[in-house]
């Protein structure tokens, strides 16, 4: 594709960086901004910084926040004995959309996937096994996709705190095996957490 400004062709290129976008989408979205009033697009490029440079990652539940601490961690209405266990912050925003889950999380930062050379050492397992032994939890949810990478990060993680006295349940199999979280409508994963059930018994399927 010839462009007509250098400049033109660096910002599609840098756009077409992303996911899902091809060269003809990031042209079609670099043209839109150019279109766009100059405040508009300068509000883009600093909310994208912001994002990049102001953005941290709670110390407890390890969520992104503005703060150290997450807003769901300071909250004192929440149950904080029971903590819920989830791939990325994507997860967090689909539970919490249910409205049908008060305790609080735990944000591994992915799955155990071996074929993408990503094990239990690149994922926050050691502080959450820290927190458990703290005494505080009691209750510990498994809520990560049923898919192969997901049901083996479950089950590591249950090996690591099988001589716990904690109660470990996962979300009952409305949603369908192989399914990503996120892509859950809101009903069947807030009926998913309230039916949860002991992750004992999701072993013997």
């Amino acid at each position: 594709m010839d462009y007509s400004s250098k400049i033109l062709e660096n910002a599609v290129q840098e756009v077409a960086l992303l996911p899902g976008i091809g060269k003809r989408t990031a042209l079609r979205l670099v043209l839109h901004l150019l279109n766009q009033p100059t405040e508009r697009t300068t509000n883009l490029a600093s909310a994208l910084v912001d994002l990049k440079m102001k953005i941290k990652h709670c110390k407890k539940c390890h969520n992104i926040s503005d703060q150290t601490v997450c807003e769901i961690c300071k909250d004192s209405r929440r149950d904080h004995s029971i903590v819920c266990i989830v791939e990325d912050v994507r997860d967090v925003m689909a539970i919490e959309s249910t409205q049908q889950f008060s305790g609080v999380y735990h944000v591994l930062g992915g799955k155990i996937n071996p074929m993408e050379g990503i094990g239990p050492g690149d994922l926050t397992i050691d502080s959450l096994v820290e927190k458990l032994n703290s005494g505080e939890v009691k209750e510990l949810i498994f809520a990560l996709s049923s898919t192969m990478e997901g049901d083996t990060t479950n089950y590591y993680i249950y090996k690591q705190i099988k001589n716990t006295h904690l109660k470990v349940s996962t979300i009952a199999r409305g949603i369908a095996v192989g399914d990503e979280l996120e892509y859950a409508d809101q009903i069947s994963l807030g009926r998913s957490i309230l039916h949860r059930v002991p992750f004992e018994n999701s072993l013997k399927n």
